[in-house]
């Protein structure tokens, strides 16, 4: 059976899920000694976050873009992690999933989560064709993820590193036994159906 193109996929526990953000060491160091984000964490503003490690090495270059250098496993709740997925808009508009444009503009408009779904990387960051969840918190939804729903944060740069070190060294089999776990999550079809486009 093939992947199925809309999935999550993600390291969880049977209460939370992990997500990842990366961050200029500015705001992500300090954010992983601490456990939380710190003051200058700007609540007012959309965060992105991602259940896919090797999207998240996509995203920041291997940590190494600027601004991204530091990269950051957020553990949260899975009740977090689903409200966020049922307050959410697609960020884009689908003909047949929403009745028409300006309605979904409106839905977007009020939303404090929006879905995005970009195709998974491999180790060479090429792109897969199934896709990868991206959940954009704004509003509401970001303050209940840095205030409720966050239940721990880890630094995983030198994961990162160590990860990309073995890709280029072309040793792809040593890349993948340290990566991340990610497996299918349990979302369903209720919560995913509205956001698949």
């Amino acid at each position: 059976m093939g992947e199925s193109t809309y999935r999550i996929r993600a390291v969880r526990t049977a209460s939370t899920v992990t997500v990842y953000q990366a961050y200029s060491p500015l705001i992500g160091l300090p954010t992983a000694q601490d456990g939380r984000f710190p003051a200058s964490w700007r609540r007012d503003r959309m965060t992105w976050i991602k259940p896919s490690f090797l999207w998240m090495m996509h995203r920041s270059g291997w940590a190494a873009k600027e601004g991204q250098e530091t990269v950051l496993a957020v553990e949260i709740t899975r009740d977090g992690f689903a409200w966020a997925l049922e307050h959410a808009c697609l960020a884009h508009y689908a003909r047949g999933l929403h009745p028409d444009r300006d309605t979904w503009k409106r839905e977007l408009k009020r939303a404090p989560a929006r879905v995005q779904w970009d195709p998974e990387r491999d180790l060479q960051l090429r792109p897969l064709a199934h896709r990868s969840l991206q959940l954009g918190l704004a509003g509401e939804a970001a303050e209940r993820y840095a205030d409720e729903w966050t239940v721990g944060i880890t630094d995983v740069t030198p994961l990162a590193h160590a990860v990309h070190a073995h890709v280029k060294d072309g040793d792809l089999e040593a890349a993948r036994r340290l990566l991340p776990d990610e497996r299918p999550y349990p979302a369903g079809d209720r919560l995913l159906a509205p956001l698949r486009g």
